[in-house]
This record gives structure tokens, sequence and C-alpha cells, in this order.
């Protein structure tokens, strides 16, 4: 359950119009260890935002401050417009969470740990509780394994009931660490159309996740994290927008093609299997049509061409170092 205790902490960074979340300078250090590293997030209202990282990269010391379960070394931050943590009580209820897989008793039913978990809240509602158990368990998936016992439930019913217990309320923002993990692939594809329904709702979703393919499928912006740094962070096309295009022309003779491109100016030309490549660089002299027409103009035969931007695996390994799951 979410920390609702007003406790001490940093000063709160000036808030941001518009902004779900909001840290400046957020630092957590481990003796000499900088888990996390002078993070600075900016996460807007409505927005599915993806929190890429390998493992061990700082993104869950990240949500465990964001939540107040663990007291930053330095930084500020600010929740749903709320400066933190003077505005813990205010702004908590008003965030469900899954961090690092759900903690339920292993006697009891998935139900029952839920009501128990929704009868710790300090509003009540126990009018509506009945309703909202159900309608929770519903939208996981564990209609039918309700009334089993926890300690019979594997790891994705597990993180489907963890998710389960975040949705008891509704909710202004959600922030999920890992929420498709041990998920069969059935299983993960309907934790995604969840996560699209609820950000169709107007719920800010921040997801954290070392797989790419959950991300790009999913989320409208993306942050990039490393050895508790942020290296990167702005929507999905804009992350794809930053590293440099190539453009890739079939032609008949690649070496002739070769020469006319590195004539024009352009770098790192490459010839293979009847095509040649070459990096455009931004707002450069060089365009694809202009390729184009000097390669027809000095007698290459140009069957075709395209303007090829990196993906984003491509962008975060060059960020980062470090390769990704990009499928489960």
């Amino acid at each position: 359950m979410l920390p609702t205790a007003v406790h001490s902490g940093p000063p709160a960074p000036r808030l941001a119009a518009g902004d779900a979340i909001v840290t400046e300078g957020l630092t957590k250090r481990f003796g000499e260890v900088a888990a996390v590293d002078g993070v600075g997030l900016q996460v807007p209202t409505g927005s599915v935002f993806g929190f890429l990282g390998p493992n061990g990269s700082g993104k869950t010391t990240t949500i465990r401050m964001l939540l107040g379960l663990i007291s930053p070394t330095a930084g500020s931050w600010s929740l749903l417009g709320r400066e933190m943590p003077a505005a813990a009580e205010a702004a908590l209820p008003r965030v469900g969470a899954l961090v690092e897989g759900p903690a339920f008793y292993p006697w009891l039913s998935g139900r029952d740990n839920l009501a128990r978990f929704d009868a710790a809240v300090p509003d009540g509602q126990r009018a509506t509780r009945t309703a909202r158990l159900d309608g929770a368990l519903a939208r996981v998936g564990l209609t039918a394994a309700a009334h089993k016992r926890y300690r019979a439930y594997s790891l994705g019913m597990r993180q489907r009931l963890g998710l389960a217990s975040a949705l008891l309320r509704p909710r202004d923002l959600l922030i999920l660490d890992e929420p498709t993990n041990g998920m069969d692939p059935q299983g993960t594809r309907e934790i995604r159309n969840l996560i699209r329904d609820l950000a169709s709702d107007g719920t800010t979703i921040f997801l954290s996740s070392h797989l790419l393919s959950e991300i790009e499928q999913v989320c409208t912006h993306a942050a990039v994290m490393s050895q508790g740094r942020l290296l990167a962070q702005g929507t999905l096309a804009d992350l794809r927008a930053a590293g440099e295009a190539r453009v890739r022309v079939g032609v008949d003779d690649p070496t002739r093609a070769t020469g006319i491109l590195g004539r024009l100016g352009l770098r790192d030309v490459v010839a293979s299997d009847g095509h040649v490549s070459a990096r455009l660089d931004a707002g450069g002299p060089v365009d694809a049509a202009r390729c184009c027409r000097a390669l027809v103009e000095g007698g290459v035969e140009v069957s075709s061409l395209a303007t090829v931007r990196p993906s984003l695996e491509d962008l975060f390994v060059a960020l980062t170092g470090e390769g990704f799951d990009v499928a489960r």
C-alpha cells in the first residue's frame, strides 16, 4: 500500500504546467555509489511514458523515490502538480503503483487479499467495495481465479493481482514497474490493451521496462536510463528523429554510385548487394532527391531509394552501450 504520511525531504521543484511528474536533480546514493544521479524527468499529463533502461540502470530506485518509499539524497520532485513530499497526503491517493512485484497474504484468495488492501485505505468506501473488487479483477483477467489462494498463483497472475490493487480506486497517475514480468504472450497483450484503455480515459501512465517492444507498442513518450543517469527523453517521434538518417539506393553499378555519392560530400558510404547507402547529415546541403539526381546524371540506374532513420533499438544501444531485450 502506498504511504500517506507526510515526511521531511528536499525542497520541491518549480512546477511545469501540464506535467504529471517533474524531477530536478533527483539523486540517490548508497555509500559511494550513485544509484540515481541528477535525474531530471518531465512526464506530460495524459501521456504513456516509457521509462526504459537495462536492468540495474536505476529505474526502480527512481520510482521508489517518486512514491516516497525511500528518501532521495538530493534533488526535488512533484507528482500531479503537487510539491513532494510535503503534499504526499493529497497526491498519493491519486496515484496507483505496482513496484518490484506485489506482496500479498499467501493463504488468502486473490479477492480476499484485494478486500484487505482496500479496507486499509483511510477513506473507507465500503458501500462500493464489492463492485470495485469485481471490476478490478475483471479488468486484469482474474475473475475466474478470484477465489484461488494467492500461494497457488503463477508469477503472471501475481502481477495481475498487483495491478488490480492499483485499479481499486480512480487514479490520475499509474506508476508501473515491469508490469508484464512473468506473463505469457497473451497476458502481455492483455496488459498492453489495458494500459491503452486507461490512457484513453485520461490516466497518465509511467511505465518502467527493459523491453523495447513494450515501450514502442504502447508509449507516446520515453526516457532512457543507464548507470543511474538520464540520457535522453522526449516523444517517441523526437527520439527516433534524433539519430542520423541514411539514404539507401538500389543501383546497377554500386562501385560507380559509391564514387558519385562520395564526391557529393556524403560520409560513411557503403556498397553491398546492389545497393549503396550513405549518411545524410541533419540540415546538410545534400538530401535524398539530390543523391538520386546525381546518380542518374552520372549514368547509374536507380531502381529504389529510401531514407532510413535509426530504430529506437539503434538509438538506445548507441546511448547506453548495452543491448536491450526487444521481444519477450
